[in-house]
């Protein structure tokens, strides 16, 4: 490290004060209360954001022997989030069954019309969708990394000082119980979520939010039965102008939400349109929990600057058309912090802007870049209008349509492609389009559209 102070700095050894004297990584004298210990210098990065993106991201780095600090400033605060995570993710990450509170192997999507679609029908005897609380998820995923050698600084980040050199560490200035501290770090990795601190401090770029609704809603023991496994969604004009409606079931209760880009002012208004369609369904519930939170649209303009990068919802990566976000922040916190190791040599060298580009951003947008771009173009057709969503859930009554959906969703791999499977599925989509385009103006007429 270069030459800096801190006072105090938050560390598994309670506090300490260290003096860092340069950055080849010699051996520093480390003075504790009690006690004076040598310890080796190694490269140290401080992960913001403690959920999916930044726990996944501080679990990589420590596993990978870099000094870790992971700074989240409400550890049980609970994201509005509709929950859902595909079936790979519970291998991939190994999460344990029992954080999961419902296994979700019945769909309903349902067009402005009411036209309903079951949309599980292909599903396999062993596949489903795991429905999950993030309060628990996320709790979850940073103990983890704690116990991967990550240490957890309940903290509210209040500014970052950007390096005076190439090799000069970022200062974090952050409160912790109504004190004010610094820690100099190396590598900083910003999962800070849709209006993150960290992507304004290196002018990472602004990009388009959505805003996310929703209320969760004990429901009646007999209502609540009907949701036990089943998942609805609901799209038009009247739930959203460019997004959908949802009621997902929950542990004991059901988050019924919405979301919209280019209406953020009505959101209210919407909510109270998918509570409506629903009126029968949760008739009698209770709403315990009101959320409302940023969801980003599209990836940021820059993702790495200089030593910093960003991950999860920070950098921008949830998918448009399903708003689908837990598994790309997981991955994406990851990839990053597998990267760093690579590059430092598991912590052994310093790392550059050079270094995070080649590992982190290029293979994460070798691999989905165009995941991202396809659901683009498939909001864009699909969610623009009356007759587009019509035509969606027409379509999405194709078993073919279907299968490939779950493959790509559960798996997050190209599903196997049949090429007359795929001709016919383009003529079905025009046809779909051409006679939902009839149906969209009856429906928008109707409802004074």
């Amino acid at each position: 490290m270069a030459a800096h102070t801190l006072t105090p700095l938050h560390h598994p050894i309670q506090s300490l004060t260290q003096t860092f004297k340069s950055k080849t990584f010699k051996p520093q004298t480390v003075k504790c209360r009690s006690a004076t210990t040598t310890i080796t210098s190694n490269l140290r990065a401080a992960v913001i954001g403690g959920g999916p993106a930044g726990s996944s991201a501080a679990e990589a780095l420590a596993t990978g022997g870099i000094e870790t600090y992971i700074f989240e400033r409400s550890p049980q605060a609970a994201k509005p989030c509709g929950g859902a995570i595909p079936l790979c993710m519970l291998d991939e990450f190994s999460i344990p069954s029992h954080l999961i509170d419902r296994k979700v192997t019945q769909m309903k999507i349902i067009s402005p019309s009411n036209l309903t679609v079951d949309f599980g029908k292909t599903l396999r005897p062993n596949e489903f969708i795991s429905m999950v609380r993030r309060e628990v998820l996320d709790n979850f995923l940073r103990l983890r990394a704690e116990e991967r050698g990550a240490t957890l600084i309940k903290a509210l980040v209040t500014n970052i000082e950007l390096p005076l050199s190439e090799k000069s560490p970022y200062i974090i200035h952050y409160i912790s119980n109504n004190t004010q501290n610094t820690l100099a770090v190396d590598v900083i990795v910003g999962a800070d979520g849709a209006n993150s601190k960290v992507a304004k401090s290196i002018k990472a770029g602004d990009y388009t939010c959505a805003i996310a609704f929703q209320e969760r809603i004990k429901l009646p023991e007999d209502k609540m039965k009907y949701y036990e496994n089943l998942a609805e969604m609901y799209v038009g004009d009247d739930v959203s102008p460019d997004f959908y409606g949802w009621v997902f079931p929950k542990c004991d209760h059901v988050a019924v939400g919405t979301g919209t880009v280019c209406s953020k002012q009505n959101i209210k208004q919407f909510q109270g349109a998918i509570r409506n369609r629903v009126k029968s369904k949760i008739d009698g519930g209770k709403v315990i929990k009101v959320e409302a939170h940023p969801i980003p649209e599209h990836p940021r303009p820059i993702r790495v600057r200089g030593r910093v990068a960003l991950v999860g919802d920070a950098a921008g990566y949830v998918t448009k058309c399903s708003g689908e976000g837990i598994y790309f922040a997981a991955k994406s916190g990851r990839m990053c912090g597998e990267g760093i190791v690579r590059a430092s040599e598991n912590g052994r060298k310093m790392i550059g802007e050079g270094d995070l580009r080649r590992e982190y951003l290029r293979k994460w947008d070798d691999e989905y870049f165009c995941t991202f771009k396809f659901l683009d173009v498939l909001q864009k057709v699909f969610y623009g209008s009356n007759a587009g969503r019509e035509a969606l859930v027409e379509l999405c009554g194709k078993e073919y349509v279907q299968r490939m959906t779950f493959d790509s969703y559960l798996y997050k791999r190209l599903a196997k492609r049949n090429p007359l499977e795929d001709a016919k599925m383009a003529v079905d989509t025009i046809g779909s389009l051409i006679r939902s385009g009839v149906v969209g103006r009856e429906v928008n007429d109707a409802a004074g559209f």
